[in-house]
């Protein structure tokens, strides 16, 4: 009599993956009958599939399909007549801007890219935003089980946390190459995706913006130019500010928890309708992964670092769109026009947005941008465009998503301040961030010197 085959040893005995383990395999050993896999077999043809990298997604992989994506349609480089509009167009909004703004002109440099130089030129501010989500998410399965299950369990853990990488950089690559079929300039998602002072504009996405508005093509350009300009603008007169969106990015990826027997629930129910023999092929697991196998709800700390990354956008935007309707009035009379046609894209989000949305699991665009801009509008109306710029000096000055709710209230009943000198500016910003001072001092006025804090 033959021996009985040996059965495969479970490397998470003891863990709550231990019967999916058992389930899965006895599941896949009654499909058609086909019998029990050769896990070595399929190990080998997952590792075969995957070629070496570093980091937590193959990015030579996801440059290479963005490239094959933009690829799809006419990409032509930028003529010199389109780089010199461009760079004309930038150095006329930076003009304006000084009547609209405080803040100095933060553009040192303005071109024009194609689609393909927008991904090539942007993929290293994307590395810093995809990264953490992605390292979180490949390394959250390895993580949830107990250290004496991680050591069996590291080979299987291990192939598979290559292979998500490599199918993440599937969805970048598709993401980014989409992306860059709509962006209008490099500042268009909200966030800096270039060095500071390096102003670019999509001449081939803003022609196909400008179709079917009605108003002329120079108008179109300098409106754009007027955005991108004043976004180089307020990050470069507010220097904490790239780090605290990019902050938000990371920390929604360290917020990230794993639901263990949620996730075998899945898998149990995946594995049970998936041929055996499919699974060495890339597609198959494709779309097992794209299925919701490792698809994991936002955990509370998630949730407030989306909160903070959201309202943070709108305040950017909502500022950009209230510096520029004040740039271009009595100037431009298609201003209102483009405004609108600008605040409809940004809050809605194109196709390439929402795919990126889904693959990143976070929306780069606001969704209060009218509110933001409203309350931005209200606070230079009634103190003037220092106090509306002043805001941004310390990020616990920023309007909430309560204020959002009621913009017309921020700061309700201040009227424009006076005249303060240098020590007393300071004692009433240090008044706002830190609260009332305690102890017999707490009675100063806004005009007593402040308290030497070596005394």
């Amino acid at each position: 009599m033959a021996d009985e085959p040996e059965e495969p040893q479970n490397p998470f005995k003891g863990t709550p993956f231990e019967q999916f383990f058992t389930q899965g395999m006895a599941g896949m050993s009654g499909m058609g009958g086909q019998g029990m896999p050769d896990l070595n077999q399929l190990f080998g043809q997952l590792q075969s599939m995957m070629q070496p990298y570093d980091g937590p997604l193959n990015w030579d992989v996801a440059l290479d399909l963005a490239r094959k994506t933009v690829a799809q349609s006419p990409d032509p480089t930028p003529t010199s007549a389109q780089q010199n509009a461009v760079a004309d167009a930038v150095q006329l909004a930076d003009h304006w801007l000084d009547e609209a703004t405080g803040f100095p002109s933060g553009v040192t440099t303005a071109t024009a890219w194609s689609r393909a130089e927008w991904v090539v030129n942007t993929t290293d501010v994307w590395k810093v935003l995809v990264e953490p989500v992605a390292r979180q998410s490949v390394g959250a399965l390895g993580s949830a089980l107990p250290e004496e299950a991680q050591a069996q369990a590291g080979p299987i853990l291990g192939i598979l946390g290559r292979a998500i990488g490599m199918l993440l950089a599937n969805q970048v690559g598709s993401g980014l190459g989409t992306l860059a079929g709509e962006v209008l300039s490099v500042s268009d998602v909200g966030v800096p995706l270039a060095p500071a002072g390096r102003a670019a504009l999509v001449p081939a996405n803003v022609t196909a913006f400008a179709d079917g508005l009605d108003v002329p093509a120079d108008d179109v350009l300098l409106y754009l130019a007027l955005r991108e300009a004043a976004h180089q603008r307020l990050f470069a007169g507010v220097p904490w500010l790239r780090d605290h969106l990019v902050g938000a990015v990371t920390a929604y990826a360290e917020g990230i928890e794993v639901n263990v027997e949620g996730i075998q629930q899945r898998v149990e129910e995946q594995m049970r309708g998936i041929d055996p023999a499919s699974l060495g092929n890339p597609e198959a697991m494709q779309q097992m992964l794209e299925g919701g196998m490792f698809e994991l709800p936002d955990s509370p700390a998630q949730k407030a670092a989306l909160e903070r990354l959201e309202v943070t956008l709108a305040l950017v935007e909502g500022w950009v769109d209230e510096v520029v309707g004040q740039a271009t009035e009595g100037r431009m009379p298609s201003a209102a026009k483009l405004q609108e046609a600008v605040r409809r894209r940004r809050a809605a989000g194109g196709p390439a947005e929402q795919t990126f949305a889904t693959l990143v699991g976070l929306e780069l665009r606001p969704r209060r941008l009218r509110d933001a801009s409203t309350l931005w509008g209200s606070l230079r109306t009634r103190q003037g465009t220092e106090a509306r710029d002043g805001v941004w000096m310390h990020p616990d000055l920023l309007p909430t998503a309560a204020d959002l709710d009621d913009p017309l209230g921020f700061r309700e009943g201040a009227s424009a301040p006076e005249a303060l000198s240098e020590e007393d500016f300071d004692a009433e910003l240090r008044r706002l961030l830190d609260g009332p001072l305690d102890g017999p001092d707490s009675s100063e006025t806004p005009g007593d010197a402040p308290a030497d804090p070596e005394e």
